[in-house]
């Protein structure tokens, strides 16, 4: 278990797992400053699309974990997105830290209603079943031009992110997926609080924190 785990980089792109092998050395503790999800922190987001409509975004890392497919026990995240006070969307995500500090992506169970109803759990993915994989969702140490894989199942769960501005306190990044071309969706993230600013082109949707609160 004390073994680490060795990240591949092919044409300057961390994908992904090696990470997620289990004989590497992850916690749950989650302390990497950039996306600190300690236990009982929680994120209130108003998220604004092009058409005007309004999203309340709850997201609050759980006391729970989750024993992943590939071995790796996790961190589970809820977020919960409502609109007019009704749930459209709920997700649990999972994530670990190595023992380097950076921050690997395990999978999500996520579900989407409408009128109350489930709809769809389309997106759903979990690392070492069906050929998906972990990915890197923040390094421990960003550095501009950095890339990464931040998911992968081929077809359903393809995320890339591209670090292309980083600060005394804050990072930016650019995430997109061969599977929406054209689609790019920034992220701007503050020391000590995580994501603080999400910016979506071209459609101009916006995310932006407004309230944090350590647990």
């Amino acid at each position: 278990m004390k073994r680490r785990h060795a990240i591949a980089i092919v044409c300057g792109l961390v994908l992904g797992p090696a990470a997620g092998d289990a004989s590497a050395a992850f916690t749950t503790d989650i302390d990497n400053p950039w996306l600190p999800l300690a236990a009982g922190n929680r994120w209130l987001y108003r998220e604004t699309a092009r058409d005007g409509s309004v999203q309340r975004v709850v997201v609050k890392v759980t006391h729970r974990t989750k024993l992943i497919a590939n071995g790796v026990t996790a961190r589970v995240v809820r977020d919960t997105v409502s609109e007019q006070g009704e749930v459209v969307e709920d997700t649990f995500d999972w994530y670990a830290q190595d023992e380097r500090g950076n921050v690997w992506y395990m999978g999500e169970d996520t579900k989407e209603y409408e009128h109350g109803k489930l709809v769809t759990t389309k997106g759903s993915w979990e690392a070492g079943v069906d050929g998906a994989v972990a990915g890197m969702i923040m390094p421990a140490h960003p550095r501009r031009g950095m890339q990464y894989r931040q998911e992968y199942l081929k077809g359903e769960a393809e995320d890339r992110a591209r670090v292309v501005g980083r600060f005394k306190d804050s990072v930016l990044t650019r995430e997109w997926t061969p599977l929406e071309p054209g689609i790019f969706e920034y992220k701007l993230y503050a020391r000590g609080v995580g994501t603080v600013l999400e910016l979506t082109v071209p459609s101009g949707d916006r995310e932006q924190l407004v309230s944090f609160h350590r647990g």
